[in-house]
């Protein structure tokens, strides 16, 4: 019983934090579907990404709260729906609700067919960011996470290798941890310039910070 009322208790705490986030707010005013809209905006604001008429990239989309940022940036007049300067191609292992304009796929990114799927849409136009929030599920034992952790990024990496344009950007989430620095230097190797970032609106408590690589110095285009 004294398991379960503290079980309960925490529930009701994270409960109560979770409603009163300012940017859980901030999402429920804005029409966003999460606050990580607001992480993709901080780095957005920070070092200049999107821009109307690029073709972008949202790895790792679901429940698509990066693919309305970006899908805000690229409009005209900055709506939600309607006109839509750009192309944005989403997907994620999980199903997405439409977003209007978006383009979605679902399917397992480290899987070849559904790589495959994607380069088809492109139709071999390059692409001018890929932005990843991909994660994989965490067992707990940080030497397993971490190599999952890698895989993903280094899928990201390469796909980013193929398909970007010169002077185009990649944004991966990362995690402080066991892999961290072999992360970092994996971006070095590939980018010609690359900064981590933790936005404000990443929860105080977590490990995560996005790594920003641009402009590849191999591009295998």
């Amino acid at each position: 019983m004294k398991i379960q009322t503290k079980s309960k208790k925490v529930n009701k705490n994270w409960l109560h934090q979770h409603i009163n986030d300012p940017y859980v707010q901030a999402a429920q005013k804005d029409g966003y579907r999460a606050r990580a809209a607001y992480k993709l905006k901080e780095i957005d604001e920070a070092f200049g990404l999107i821009h109307p008429g690029q073709v972008v990239v949202d790895l790792g989309c679901t429940p698509g709260a990066w693919s309305q940022y970006l899908r805000r940036r690229m409009a005209p007049d900055g709506a939600a729906a309607g006109q839509l300067n750009g192309t944005i191609i989403s997907l994620d292992l999980l199903p997405m609700e439409p977003i209007a304009g978006v383009q979605f796929i679902q399917g397992d990114f480290r899987e070849d067919a559904v790589l495959a799927q994607l380069e088809a849409v492109l139709q071999g136009r390059p692409v001018d960011v890929v932005v990843s929030d991909m994660a994989p599920n965490l067992s707990g034992h940080s030497s397993t996470d971490a190599a999952r952790v890698g895989h993903l990024i280094e899928l990201a990496i390469d796909f980013a290798s193929r398909h970007l344009r010169p002077g185009g950007a990649l944004v991966t989430k990362v995690f402080h941890g066991p892999g961290y620095d072999a992360l970092v230097q994996l971006f070095r190797a590939h980018f010609a310039q690359v900064k981590p970032l933790k936005p404000l609106s990443s929860r105080a408590k977590s490990t995560e910070t996005f790594l920003i690589g641009r402009t590849l110095k191999h591009p295998m285009r």
